[in-house]
């Protein structure tokens, strides 16, 4: 009886391994990519950042 509780905790924790690194994976795929509407600087494409004085667009 032990020996197929053991065998299961085994395998749970074998699963629960393999999902974590697909998971890890998949964060570091997503972390790698540049996000959508910024340039490689970091500022935004679409000149929407506040200027020096503090007063943004339309301000």
């Amino acid at each position: 009886m032990k020996d197929s509780r053991q065998d299961r905790l085994k395998l749970a924790l074998r699963e629960n391994l393999k999902r974590r690194k697909s998971q890890a994976r998949g964060r570091e795929d997503v972390a790698s990519e540049p996000a959508q509407g910024s340039l490689e600087d970091g500022s935004l494409e679409d000149g929407s950042r506040d200027d020096a004085g503090g007063n943004g667009p339309g301000r």
